[in-house]
């Protein structure tokens, strides 16, 4: 997926847990598990709102693009 989240460098950053970060939002463990692993496949703005508030971050530290490397010419 060209979208990649970063949620475990900002809380590798904060020296914050999963649980801790997930209490402080408002969301399950669970559904932070979700989102962290890439397998999320949307994010209500009250979510990142709240993930930036918690990480005193921007949005653009948690998400960015990378681009799919298309497959070579055979």
């Amino acid at each position: 997926m060209p979208i990649v989240v970063d949620v475990d460098v900002m809380l590798a950053r904060r020296k914050m847990t999963v649980g801790e970060l997930a209490d402080r939002v408002g969301i399950t463990p669970a559904n932070l598990a979700v989102l962290k692993n890439g397998r999320a496949r949307a994010v209500r703005f009250t979510t990142l709102d709240a993930l930036c508030e918690v990480l005193d971050c921007q949005p653009g530290d948690l998400l960015r693009h990378v681009p799919d490397t298309p497959a070579p010419p055979p």
